[in-house]
C-alpha cells in the first residue's frame, strides 16, 4: 500500500506542476505587447516641511515617496541619441486606497487648461504608470489640488 500511496502523491506533484507550467505559457503567450509595466524605485525621502507635502496631507492624501526620475534612452537611426531622456515625478500619494502621480505646480512652465493642454503635459504620465488612479496638479502658492484623469478607450 506504501508503494502506491508514493506514486499518487508523485503522479499528483508532477500533474499540478504541468498544469503550473501551462498556466504560465498560456498568460505569456497570450499577454499583450505593451505588457511591459514600469516599476518605481523607492524615490527620494519625504520631506514634513515641504509645503507641498503639507497640502497634500492637509487633503487627506498620504505621501508615498518624492522625487523619481524615469530614464528613457531615445535612438535616432539605430545610434543612441545622447544621454536619453528623462521624466521627473514629484511624489507618489495615496487617499482611499487609490494612488496618484503628483505633478507641482512651476512658474516657467504654466498649465494650459484646455483639453490638448492637459493631454500635452500630462498624458505622458497615465501611460507611463497605467496602475494609478489618475494625476494630481499641486499647486502650493494658491493651495489647489486639481485631479486629472485620462480615460483611454482599447
Amino acid at each position: 500500500m506504501e508503494k502506491y500511496g508514493d506514486w499518487f502523491i508523485m503522479a499528483l506533484a508532477g500533474t499540478l506542476l504541468l498544469a503550473w507550467l501551462y498556466r504560465s505559457f498560456y498568460r505569456w503567450l497570450h499577454a499583450p505587447v505593451n505588457m511591459n509595466r514600469i516599476t518605481l524605485g523607492k524615490g527620494a525621502a519625504v520631506s514634513d516641511g515641504d509645503e507641498n507635502v503639507q497640502l497634500l496631507n492637509r487633503n487627506g492624501y498620504k505621501v508615498l515617496s518624492a522625487k523619481h526620475v524615469v530614464p528613457i534612452p531615445v535612438e535616432l537611426d539605430d545610434a543612441p541619441l545622447g544621454t536619453g531622456a528623462r521624466i521627473y515625478i514629484d511624489y507618489m500619494a495615496t487617499k482611499d486606497d487609490l494612488t496618484y502621480i503628483v505633478k507641482t505646480a512651476r512658474e516657467r512652465k504654466p498649465m494650459d487648461w484646455t483639453a490638448s493642454g492637459v493631454r500635452d503635459q500630462l498624458l505622458v504620465y497615465a501611460l507611463l504608470l497605467q496602475d494609478c488612479s489618475g494625476i494630481l496638479y499641486i499647486d502650493a502658492k494658491s493651495g489647489t489640488i486639481r485631479k486629472i484623469a485620462f480615460h483611454l478607450s482599447d
